[in-house]
């Protein structure tokens, strides 16, 4: 598909507000170009994978926006000039200015694409799904995710150490349990070690949709896989529809606030000898964590990692 691309030069304050209204208007392919880097807080906050290296920010952007070449009759671009001078009443936008480049050929559902790419955690390989299996791969066990369907890719740190556990722990024919599974990328790489069937849960009803998606890009048949939605710290349904004490590992890679709440109870669903793997935990709240963890006489702590500024607490029900 053929696009026109304009470009608004403006200030990083006004990126929101004019964002907001090319969308108001109708425009939906919109990037935005600043240098304006996630504070500490912003990155510890949210499960970034990676966070790209930019220049001082010196107050300035560029909001670009696409329109069809086929459906540009000028008609649009009228529309966001005016809109444009309204909004200089409430917010200084800078020039302001509006430039046209030549028309460009983007595919923007698969253009992000180039920037992720094949990486292993120990022996696992993961991969991208439009990115073939190589002569590298086999014999190996092998995870396609499709990173613009999952809440998260695996490169995360968080991600990387219960992976990690799970490579350690998963014996075959294990039972996992995945709270908070989100794109249920861990119960999918339990079930490649030679856990015989996990089961997730999530608040959000996305994560249903993103783990069916990723089991069956794994070859993972429905009755390995089932999620639900629900909260399993205080939903007896959600908790019965788990099962208590049939699971030989639990995961939960989920913000340390949910951990200490679910460190109280989870030990109902456990065996004695089940390991509880969690991350999510920021380094400043590693204590914290820890000792509600203890505070639970049905576990005992056998692990601590430290990946960057996240933590990895492994515990075992006795």
């Amino acid at each position: 598909m053929k696009w026109n691309k304009y470009s608004i030069q403006t200030t990083t304050d006004a990126v929101d507000m004019i964002s907001s209204t090319l969308n108001d208007i109708g425009i939906e392919g919109i990037e935005i170009e600043d240098n304006v880097q996630l504070t500490k807080e912003e990155a510890k906050s949210m499960f970034v994978d990676f966070i790209p290296d930019l220049p001082p920010d010196d107050g300035r952007a560029k909001v670009n926006f696409y329109i069809d070449s086929e459906e540009d009759d000028g008609s649009m671009l009228e529309k966001v000039k005016a809109e444009l001078e309204d909004l200089r009443m409430f917010i200084d936008i800078g020039e302001g200015t509006i430039t046209e480049s030549e028309t460009e050929d983007k595919d923007w559902i698969n253009n992000w694409k180039q920037y992720w790419h094949t990486f292993t955690i120990g022996d696992l390989f993961i991969k991208p799904t439009w990115e073939p299996e190589t002569e590298e791969m086999k014999g190996h066990a092998v995870l396609s995710i499709d990173p613009g369907t999952a809440f998260g890719t695996g490169s995360h740190e968080t991600t990387r150490m219960v992976i990690k556990q799970l490579q350690k722990y998963v014996k075959d024919g294990d039972e996992v349990l995945d709270v908070g599974c989100g794109s249920g990328i861990l119960s999918v790489v339990a079930l490649k070690y030679g856990a015989k069937h996990a089961f997730g849960t999530d608040l959000d009803p996305n994560a249903i949709i993103a783990s069916e998606e990723n089991a069956e890009q794994n070859n993972i048949d429905k009755k390995q896989l089932e999620v639900i939605e629900g909260n399993i710290i205080d939903d007896k349904a959600v908790k019965d529809a788990c099962g208590y004490e049939c699971y030989d590992i639990v995961c939960a890679n989920i913000l340390a606030d949910v951990l200490e709440p679910l460190s109280t109870c989870i030990h109902e669903h456990m065996k004695h000898g089940a390991y509880f793997i969690t991350s999510g935990i920021i380094d400043t709240k590693e204590n914290e964590v820890a000792e509600a963890f203890r505070k639970n006489p049905e576990l005992e702590i056998v692990e601590i990692n430290h990946d960057g500024e996240w933590v990895n607490i492994t515990a075992r029900r006795k």
